[in-house]
């Protein structure tokens, strides 16, 4: 929110919005392990309008906050990458990547079956990030002279992870459970449900806003039947 910082308390309003947001979220830990606030925002946009909402608390002066406001507007919802009529959602997010990888090459044109690599989305209620020694399967023949998998290869020498960005995010207060969708519907289709076609992704975006509305609307179709009950989704 560069555009913030040349009014004289706008510094001293984001630092006490920051204190706000993260009091009302409960999420400080996010806030330690990242370089800034708008990091920790991105990392679940469900934020972005409790951010807002703390900026406008935060505002000392009623003038102050009338250009908070139109600043928000115009640009923090673009800095942060929202769409309009979207806020609390993250459809649309594509993280960058540390080390780029195609599901449009892996899943599309070479056929991997999603299991292969997210292999515990059968067995757990989570999914799992693939382990560098199934990456390696392949590339320790595969593909050696390119650079990105040089860096995955000097990863798995080291024994060291890469760290990848989460792309799709739910609450805390929201539990997904992978094993009943994937043994119900079997992959690909389960996985199609809430990720889309991934075999069409060169960059893993999330498709789907993943709304509670978005989700009853799926349980709610004829052939699911699904249960709607709060405790089915809510701890």
């Amino acid at each position: 929110m560069p555009c913030l910082l040349a009014f004289s308390d706008s510094q001293l309003v984001i630092k006490i919005a920051e204190k706000e947001f993260l009091n009302s979220t409960g999420f400080n830990y996010l806030y330690e392990t990242s370089e800034n606030l708008l990091e920790v925002i991105e990392m679940n946009s469900m934020f972005r309008s409790v951010f807002v909402h703390s900026v406008l608390k935060s505002a000392r002066s009623a003038s102050l906050r009338a250009i908070t406001i139109s600043l928000i507007a115009v640009g923090f919802l673009s800095v942060v990458g929202c769409e309009w009529g979207a806020i609390g959602y993250n459809k649309g997010y594509a993280p960058e990547q540390p080390i780029p990888f195609s599901h449009e090459l892996h899943a599309g044109q070479y056929k991997m079956q999603c299991l292969y690599c997210h292999s515990a989305a059968e067995r757990a209620n989570h999914s799992d990030v693939p382990s560098l020694n199934i990456c390696m399967n392949c590339h320790l023949v595969v593909g050696t002279d390119k650079p990105a998998i040089q860096q995955l290869s000097e990863a798995y020498n080291k024994g060291e992870p890469v760290a990848w960005k989460k792309v799709h995010l739910l609450p805390d207060h929201v539990k997904f459970n992978h094993k009943r969708h994937v043994q119900k519907y079997g992959a690909p289709q389960a996985c199609h449900k809430c990720h889309g076609p991934v075999e069409s992704m060169e960059t893993m975006y999330q498709s789907s806003s993943l709304s509670m509305g978005w989700c009853i609307n799926c349980h709610r179709e004829k052939e699911n039947q699904a249960p709607v009950s709060c405790s089915t989704c809510h701890y």
